[in-house]
C-alpha cells in the first residue's frame, strides 16, 4: 500500500477513535447526571439544575490539542474551556476536527457524523436533541499556503487584499453555513446555532512544530512586511465578520454570532492562528455571555 495512503487511513482511524472516546465520555457524564437526578427525587430532594447539553462541530478553535505551541494532547480550545465555565457548566459533545475548512465540516461524511450524534438519545436529555449547536468554521478556508491567492502583489495596482477574489472565497464559506442551517432544519429543528468570527491574529510566522505558518509566507511572497500584513489580515477578518453578521441578521437562520473580534491582546496569541489557553478562555467567556442571554438560568 502507498505510504501516504496508509498514513492518511491511520490518521482517519485515529480521529474516529478520538470521536468515539469523546462520545463515550459525554454519555457517561450524562448517565451520572441522570442517576443523580433520580437519586435526589427518590428522597424527595430538589433536582439539580439542568445544564445545557450541546453539540460542537468545528475546526482547531474547537479542537486544539496543544498548550500554546507545545504538544500536550490535552485540549485547550474554546470547547475545553467552556465545559468548565458558567454558573452551571454545560455538557458538550465535541465532534470537531482541527484543520477542517467549512467545506470539509459540511462534507457528507461529517454531516453523517452529526446525524449519528443527534439521533442517539443517549447523547441528550429529555428533549432528545441538543439545546444548541456550536460551530467554528471559515478560517481554514483561506488561511494556509492558499492565502496568496487572495493577495495582490505589492507595488501593483491597489495592493493588499484583493476584494473581488476574497469575496469569492467567502462565497464558499457562506454556502457551507447555509448548508449547515438547512441541515439543522432537517435533523434538529428549532435548535439555535452559535458561531464566532475568530479574532485579529498577528502574521509573524510563529507556529507549532506540527503545523503552519499559515499567513506570513504568502504575505512575504507577495511583498508585504509585518505591519502591512497585519492590516491585510485585519481587513480579511472584518470581511468575514460582515458575512456572518448578515447571516445572523436573518431570523430564518436561527444563528447567533458570538462577538469575538477584539477580545484577545497581543500577548494572548501563541502563534499566527491560535491563542494560549487563557486566550481561548477569554473567547469562551463570550460564548457564555451569548448562551446566557438565550438560555437564562441554564449556564
Amino acid at each position: 500500500m502507498d505510504r501516504k495512503l496508509l498514513l492518511r487511513q491511520q490518521m482517519r482511524q485515529s480521529m474516529e477513535n478520538e470521536i468515539a472516546a469523546r462520545t463515550k465520555a459525554h454519555q457517561d457524564k450524562l448517565a451520572r447526571f441522570r442517576s443523580a437526578v433520580h437519586a435526589r427525587k427518590a428522597v424527595g430532594a430538589a433536582a439539580p439544575a439542568t445544564p445545557l447539553v450541546m453539540l460542537a462541530h468545528g475546526d482547531s478553535w474547537f479542537d486544539y490539542p496543544l498548550d500554546g505551541n507545545a504538544i500536550s494532547l490535552i485540549p485547550t480550545d474554546i470547547i475545553a474551556q467552556l465545559g468548565s465555565m458558567g454558573n452551571i457548566s454545560p455538557f458538550i459533545l465535541n465532534i470537531s476536527q482541527w484543520g477542517d475548512a467549512t467545506t470539509a465540516e459540511m462534507s457528507w461524511p461529517k454531516q453523517q457524523r452529526m446525524i449519528t450524534a443527534i439521533q442517539d438519545p443517549s447523547n441528550w436529555l429529555d428533549s432528545g436533541k441538543p439545546d444548541a449547536i456550536l460551530f467554528s468554521g471559515g478560517g481554514n478556508d483561506v488561511a494556509g499556503d492558499q492565502f496568496a491567492v487572495f493577495l495582490d502583489y505589492a507595488g501593483f495596482g491597489a495592493g493588499g487584499l484583493d476584494a473581488n477574489r476574497f469575496k469569492k472565497a467567502l462565497g464558499i464559506v457562506e454556502a457551507s453555513y447555509l448548508d449547515l442551517f438547512a441541515f439543522r432544519d432537517r435533523y434538529a429543528h428549532d435548535v439555535p446555532i452559535f458561531g464566532h468570527c475568530y479574532d485579529f491574529p498577528i502574521p509573524n510566522g510563529l507556529h507549532p512544530i506540527c503545523a503552519g505558518p499559515w499567513l506570513q509566507p504568502s504575505l512575504h511572497f507577495c511583498g508585504y512586511n509585518l505591519t502591512q500584513g497585519t492590516a491585510i489580515v485585519h481587513q480579511a477578518l472584518l470581511d468575514f465578520q460582515s458575512l456572518l453578521t448578515g447571516l445572523a441578521n436573518d431570523p430564518a437562520n436561527n444563528f447567533v454570532l458570538v462577538p469575538t473580534q477584539g477580545v484577545l491582546a497581543n500577548a494572548d496569541w501563541a502563534n499566527e492562528l491560535h491563542p494560549y489557553p487563557q486566550g481561548f478562555r477569554k473567547v469562551a467567556g463570550k460564548f457564555v455571555d451569548a448562551l446566557r442571554f438565550r438560555f437564562s438560568g441554564r449556564i
